[in-house]
């Protein structure tokens, strides 16, 4: 009678616990993927959007920052409005993997069918249709090629190029292009981000002092980033010379 009694107790428990793990709010969007609210940093489930610093190219072969491009967009389609997020787990990096929604509409599903991500299959298939209906329409990063998000920052030269358009001669040259190299990978992403000899990753802006002494090797850790929000939102603090 008693494990009856404890099992309808926690049954009737359930929607409060469901409710608890929402977060709502407004969001500040770092990334076509990344959120925040309040506080508690949000990783879209479900999707994989470009980072802040990917390249792609256009239809006319051109270099384009379709990881700015998709937060852009993010920002402008559902930027000022409240959000819920259903929460469903923690990742390696700390943030809430939720599936959020505004006004009922499901933002990652907003963001596959209109190629701004693409539907993270290693994690959920919730997307699949989306993402085929976007690659046919051409939408988003679909018109012209780039490389699985997924594949960005472990990328080399056995890499597949996706998109509809027919990659030029020099695709696989400007996708390839490291975040971490002597070249910024965009003129929208020029701060700089090194590690000190404490471990500490620090980031120095065009007008920082030491700015142009900051030597750019992927064998010392450097990396690339677009905007002061994106170093600190990856743990980096600012110069303090």
């Amino acid at each position: 009678m008693f494990m009856k009694f404890l099992l309808a107790l926690l049954l009737s428990l359930l929607p409060a616990i469901a409710d608890a793990a929402d977060i709502s709010g407004l969001p500040r969007i770092r990334e076509g993927d990344h959120i925040q609210i309040g506080h508690t940093r949000i990783r879209l489930g479900g999707i994989a959007a470009p980072a802040a610093d990917q390249l792609c190219l256009n239809t006319k072969g051109e270099r384009w920052t379709c990881g700015v491009a998709a937060r852009d967009e993010l920002i402008k389609h559902a930027g000022g409005k409240s959000w819920t997020c259903h929460a469903r787990q923690t990742d390696r990096r700390g943030r809430q993997v939720a599936r959020c929604e505004v006004g009922g509409e499901d933002i990652q599903k907003w963001m596959v069918a209109n190629g701004w991500a693409l539907a993270y299959l290693r994690f959920s298939k919730d997307y699949e249709a989306d993402e085929k209906a976007a690659r046919e329409a051409k939408a988003g990063m679909w018109q012209g090629a780039f490389i699985a998000p997924w594949d960005w920052r472990v990328r080399n030269k056995k890499t597949a190029i996706l998109g509809a358009a027919k990659p030029p001669e020099n695709a696989r040259a400007i996708l390839l292009a490291s975040a971490s190299g002597s070249v910024a990978p965009s003129p929208d992403c020029t701060i700089k981000g090194n590690v000190n000899r404490s471990g500490e990753c620090i980031y120095h802006t065009p007008a920082s002092r030491w700015y142009a002494k900051i030597q750019m090797k992927v064998s010392k850790g450097t990396r690339w980033f677009c905007s002061v929000e994106d170093a600190e939102a990856a743990g980096c603090r600012e110069t303090r010379r």
